[in-house]
């Protein structure tokens, strides 16, 4: 499937690194709790147990009060950008990054990181000349996060691509559903047990992004 599409849009984290690896998601989500109970905001019971800083994110989008779910979203980010500068790198993202500028495709990061972050990461990791565009989460808006479509659907129409001609590598649910309510065909990254399972309405499934490195380069010999 890869070694037919002309854009390959990948999610940050997971495809491309681990974010949180070294500066815990779970810290994190701690302190956007912390923000949200000073801000006098009632928390859920399963809101009060997560340990994914986005899914805390995710509900401000339910609770009415614009100024609060900006400064989550921007505690968020700050957040982010400091893991960034600690992520681990996937094995083997780099190479599918470089294989697919070689090989004459355009690569595009579309995640629910924030920009900046994307961005930190590739600085340091001297991707910034490989990837364009990065489509981050729309700012303080929540509810546009994927499995909404629209994160894809700016990367196509920046890219001037059709939906066919891309495919999205991601590790989650929410990528697969962001990908084809778009209208692009997605690989499902299960880089951790249990999960190609729950990829299984991807298009196609890998366990490694070596395979993506395979594929790519097969295609140019």
């Amino acid at each position: 499937m890869i070694d037919r599409a002309r854009v390959i849009l990948l999610d940050f984290d997971g495809p491309v690194c681990g974010i949180f690896a070294r500066h815990p998601a779970s810290t994190v989500a701690h302190e956007l709790r912390r923000l949200l109970v000073d801000q006098a905001v009632t928390l859920p019971p399963y809101v009060l147990t997560e340990h994914d800083p986005l899914a805390v994110l995710r509900f401000t989008a339910t609770i009415g009060r614009p100024a609060v779910v900006r400064l989550i979203d921007q505690a968020m980010t700050r957040e982010e950008v400091t893991a960034a500068r600690t992520a681990e790198p996937t094995p083997y993202g780099r190479e599918v990054i470089v294989a697919a500028q070689q090989t004459g495709r355009r690569v595009a990061v579309v995640s629910n990181n924030s920009a900046e972050s994307v961005r930190a990461y590739l600085s340091a990791r001297r991707l910034t000349a490989y990837v364009h565009p990065v489509i981050g989460r729309p700012e303080a808006a929540p509810e546009r996060m994927k499995p909404d479509p629209f994160s894809v659907l700016a990367a196509v129409r920046e890219l001037g691509a059709e939906p066919a001609e891309c495919v999205l590598v991601g590790d989650s649910v929410s990528d697969i559903e962001a990908a084809h309510a778009a209208g692009v065909s997605a690989i499902g990254y299960a880089n951790k047990p249990g999960k190609r399972e729950r990829l299984a309405a991807a298009d196609a499934v890998i366990d490694s992004m070596a395979e993506l490195v395979t594929a790519l380069t097969v295609d140019e010999r």
